[in-house]
């Protein structure tokens, strides 16, 4: 009878495992179906790729995988295959995405890092009593309706309403050294002031042809959603004000479309180095079993329809952060010296 029933327990063991395993590989085939038929669809260079070709390779590797989460190291080779370089997908707290570029330790200073470590956010101050500060962080975030939007960006435009309307502040900086990206809406709407009612950037197709144009007014952040998300402005504006924009080789991104906002602004000057180059338009793509793809779709440009493979400063800095000593830092006193006419 014991033997009997050890039988019994193997061979259901067995059937188990065979059913585990056929479970992870429908659920890779799903996934995996999706995934391409995304991309064959919404990717920007989805012309340029031999489709039949990639697809069968990447299908041939999955056999492998009996665990559907382990089968998501696939993306990466992918990914790399097709030049999807800005492409990422989000599954339990992790990110797949292609290898990108390298950026080694000898590129940026002890002084980012060290800031860069404390996950920094949003910073709106004085210094030394007549310039304002901004520090604007990389934000990513999931629910992108219009009232989560305001949510997020009224806080961040208040302190710097706050800053204007309580003290005569004689020039801004807004420090985009350490935002590596997310969603650029709340940070646009945040700076609302410096960018007033205008057009601030827009998309280009893959022929880099203007497809539609992103716009201020109000207060609302204007695209193609019909409920725009806003903020409630108070006092003045600021878009005639002299304006320091800092960038670095980790500006990416979202952070790079709001650098972009202010080219064709007056009275702005962009110190420090060459942005990191992922000034590609993301959609959100929703995904079988709660995944989501920021799936590239355009390329960024400014208000004019202008595109940049990197943003580049008027003023190169490199490696000359102070994050303990702001205005010992010479970005700073780069943006100070434009603020007060002396460069």
């Amino acid at each position: 009878m014991k033997y009997t029933l050890l039988i019994v327990l193997c061979l259901l063991t067995v059937n188990l495992d065979a059913q585990e395993k056929n479970t992870a590989q429908d659920s890779i085939k799903t996934f995996y179906n999706e995934l391409f038929s995304a991309l064959k669809s919404r990717y920007l260079h989805k012309q340029t790729v031999n489709w039949k070709v990639i697809e069968a390779e990447t299908k041939q590797n999955l056999i492998q995988y009996s665990n559907f989460q382990n089968s998501l190291n696939e993306i990466k080779p992918l990914f790399d295959k097709i030049g999807a370089n800005h492409c990422i997908v989000f599954y339990k707290q992790k990110k797949y995405a292609a290898t990108g570029k390298k950026i080694s330790i000898e590129d940026y200073s002890l002084q980012w890092k060290k800031k860069y470590d404390t996950k920094p956010a949003f910073e709106a101050k004085l210094l030394d009593g007549k310039y304002g500060y901004i520090l604007m962080p990389s934000m990513l975030f999931f629910d992108t309706s219009a009232k989560n939007m305001q949510i997020i960006a009224q806080p961040l435009y208040n302190q710097i309403a706050e800053l204007k309307i309580k003290h005569q502040v004689k020039g801004w900086i807004v420090d985009l050294r350490l935002n590596t990206g997310g969603n650029s809406t709340p940070m646009l709407l945040s700076l609302y002031d410096f960018l007033g009612d205008n057009e601030i950037w827009g998309s280009l197709n893959a022929n880099k042809k203007k497809e539609s144009i992103f716009q201020l007014k109000d207060g609302r952040y204007i695209d193609s959603s019909k409920s725009p998300a806003s903020i409630n402005p108070n006092g003045e504006l600021l878009d005639k004000a002299r304006t320091a924009i800092i960038i670095g080789k980790f500006t990416a991104s979202a952070g790079e479309v709001t650098a972009l906002a202010f080219k064709g602004r007056s009275n702005t000057i962009f110190i420090g180095e060459n942005t990191y180059g992922a000034t590609t338009g993301n959609i959100l793509w929703p995904m079988p079993f709660d995944i989501t793809m920021a799936l590239t779709n355009s390329y960024d440009s400014d208000r004019n329809g202008n595109y940049y493979e990197q943003i580049v400063p008027d003023v190169t800095v490199t490696k000359q952060d102070n994050y303990d000593d702001l205005l010992a830092d010479k970005n700073i006193q780069e943006a100070i010296k434009f603020i007060t006419n002396k460069h």
